[in-house]
């Protein structure tokens, strides 16, 4: 049978696929799998790049790669001074005539990665990364003070101005989606569009789902070392807890806890684990920075009142907005998404039935990418 894959292109055709399949039927195993396999090409730049790919329609499987643009560098970098004590790393890649964007991490505390710059053409967009306030390598690193909601969104627009943008599109999940929304609402003349998944509302409940029961039922293997790092009679407030811990004058009790905090998260952020994402929770500096901001802002209500996204989305109304979220994410469930869904209809909610939490899943990955080659 012949194989017809629906994939939009853009309005230039550098962006196509095309698969061929066998009509001939055969009884012949050999001669079946041939006509199981089919060729596609991505081809986004019609003379000078074409990448290939290969799907088997048995397992339908893809990859990261597959969906996503090639590795690209930043064209530019440089430290943004925000305040008297921090300073941002941010970067620039793709073409700098193209159409602007923002992309925003998760966490707080997440930092940036170079695969980021990888759910955009780079010969159509102006790609703009940043580490908020420290992570990554923003500095001080992994420092609380003056860290919350309010100057992030100020940092973002600082960065704008040093940037010379008049206006962009906003990329985030998860957290990202958070401090994405928060902008949109504090800055909407800025924003041309917002780019969203793993949907977090930061809401108190989403909190207790995750850090004190409701994932756990879920994960509760993963769960066990997460609750055990904790002695009983503190357990009915496991966020604060883990600040008592995270903000601990011992470095061994602080390292101790974040590695804990930030493996609980990874082990649950996708639909089938991963064990290169778990590791990361080795990384100490890494999770040091990640457990510490993220725990700072969850035991601060994230420095706003609970449920301030839906009762300022009026705010979003006239701002285009995407959203992917995979159906099966334990760390930011589904609900949040499709209340913000319900709360601003114009929306698009595009659920990805086959998985987790985490961008570079590859339903999720297909479907960012799908978005930001559409809109551009």
């Amino acid at each position: 049978r012949s194989v017809n894959l629906d994939i939009s292109s853009s309005n230039n055709n550098k962006r196509l696929i095309s698969c061929f399949g066998n009509n001939r039927q055969t009884d012949n195993p050999s001669e079946k799998e041939d006509n199981i396999s089919v060729l596609c090409s991505k081809q986004f730049n019609s003379h000078q790049q074409i990448k290939q790919r290969r799907y088997s329609t048995m397992s339908g499987k893809k990859t990261f790669d597959d969906v996503v643009y090639p590795a690209i560098e930043a064209r530019d970098t440089g430290m943004l001074k925000v305040s008297d004590l921090h300073t941002i790393y941010w970067e620039v890649s793709g073409v700098a005539s193209g159409q602007s964007v923002v992309v925003l991490h998760g966490g707080p505390g997440g930092g940036s990665m170079p695969d980021y710059r990888r759910y955009f053409n780079p010969e159509k967009y102006n790609i703009a990364i940043f580490d908020q306030r420290g992570c990554g390598k923003s500095t001080p690193h992994a420092e609380l003070k003056d860290n919350n909601t309010q100057n992030l969104v100020e940092d973002i627009e600082k960065l704008r101005k040093h940037l010379g943008i008049e206006s962009w599109f906003v990329f985030g999940g998860s957290w990202g989606s958070t401090l994405s929304l928060m902008y949109a609402i504090h800055h909407p003349d800025r924003v041309k569009g917002l780019i969203l998944r793993g949907i977090f509302l930061c809401r108190r409940s989403e909190l207790l789902w995750f850090y004190q029961e409701g994932a756990s039922h879920i994960f509760p293997d993963k769960f066990e070392p997460y609750r055990e790092h904790i002695p009983v009679e503190e357990r009915g407030d496991m966020i604060a807890a883990y600040y008592k811990r995270l903000t601990s004058e011992d470095k061994e009790v602080r390292l101790g806890a974040a590695k804990e905090w930030c493996l609980w998260e990874m082990s649950t952020s996708k639909l089938i684990p991963d064990v290169k994402y778990i590791d990361r929770a080795d990384n100490l500096e890494f999770a040091a920075a990640f457990s510490r901001i993220e725990c700072h802002y969850f035991v601060n209500h994230i420095f706003f009142e609970d449920g301030f996204i839906l009762k300022k989305a009026d705010t979003l109304k006239n701002i285009p907005m995407h959203i992917v979220q995979g159906r099966y994410d334990v760390v930011c469930p589904m609900t949040s998404a499709y209340e913000l869904n319900k709360a601003l209809p114009h929306s698009n909610l595009v659920v990805v039935p086959d998985a987790g939490h985490s961008m570079g899943e590859v339903g999720i990955a297909e479907e960012l990418v799908k978005i930001s080659d559409t809109i551009c």
